[in-house]
């Protein structure tokens, strides 16, 4: 169970932590919440689940305490050496720590090769990202959420992640063309993810309380997951740089002309023309933009 606010507050004091704001260290302290998270990624006895930022390791103990194995990094000295001293002893062969940066260590340190392969889902026909069957549930830093995805996205692709964020961060995740919210990130996330039924969560579940609303953000992977290469996702991020103008426009400054010519007969095909703005365009449609990698000079 999570510690309460007050137990919260004494066990930082008598570590002597102080909780840091640039690493966005906001400690769960409602176990509500703590076991929603497990519900939604459906954590079971033998699941290998990753972790980004165990913190105190509230998650964390329960993740173990399901059955799980875990890989997760934490940045703080710290508090990585509290979780050593207090998980690791009570679960030597199922948890695994890492000191690190998470977006240089997406996966915590799991090695992709011992993921269990799934038999319920189509393996990826179209991606070079290889599915694995490991789960993700994590509290992420507002700071890192989206490099951290990008890593993430380059597989391979965990079967379900339930990440908790800030509201505005899940919106622009789940946000649907036509929006102000949809851009890149919403483009390359949903295009291996579905967005799943998730969880709000008050500001009053954390210690110290954020000056932000957070949600739980439940992604399964899509049966054919698709991610996006390199010199694709430059262009794309390129369009909604000026999300306003129309895309035949951008894509003259973006891409060769046969490259251009080739994906706006695709978007006419399906009722869009070059005066479509980026935001206007299905993910769907930008799947089937195909760019030329960049060679060096």
């Amino acid at each position: 169970m999570p510690l309460s606010p007050t137990a919260t507050r004494d066990l930082l004091l008598a570590l002597g932590h102080h909780p840091k704001r640039a690493l966005g260290q906001n400690f769960l302290v409602d176990g509500n919440i703590v076991h929603k998270s497990l519900a939604l990624a459906g954590v079971a006895p033998g699941d290998t689940v990753i972790e980004i930022g165990p913190g105190l390791g509230t998650l964390t103990e329960a993740l173990l305490t399901a059955g799980a194995t875990v890989y997760a990094v934490e940045r703080d000295e710290r508090l990585l050496a509290h979780l050593t001293a207090t998980l690791l002893p009570q679960f030597p062969d199922h948890l695994h720590l890492l000191f690190g940066d998470a977006v240089e260590f997406p996966l915590a340190g799991f090695e992709p090769s011992e993921a269990p392969a799934l038999t319920t889902t189509q393996a990826p026909t179209d991606t070079p990202a290889p599915a694995g069957g490991f789960k993700v549930v994590a509290n992420l830093p507002y700071a890192i959420a989206t490099p951290w995805l990008d890593g993430i996205l380059t597989g391979p692709l965990p079967a379900t992640l339930v990440l908790m964020l800030q509201q505005e961060a899940a919106q622009r995740y789940a946000a649907k063309p036509g929006t102000k919210s949809f851009g890149a990130i919403s483009i390359f996330l949903q295009a291996a993810y579905a967005i799943a039924p998730g969880h709000k969560v008050p500001a009053a579940c954390f210690h110290p309380r954020p000056d932000v609303e957070s949600y739980l953000l439940h992604l399964v992977r899509q049966p054919t997951p698709f991610t996006f290469d390199r010199a694709t996702k430059s262009v794309i991020r390129g369009c909604f740089q000026q999300r306003r103008k129309q895309i035949g426009s951008l894509l003259r400054h973006l891409v060769p002309v046969e490259t251009a010519a080739i994906w706006l007969e695709h978007l006419r095909s399906i009722g869009l023309s070059a005066l479509s703005r980026p935001e206007d365009i299905p993910v769907s449609a930008w799947r089937h933009l195909v760019v030329p990698p960049v060679t060096a000079a």
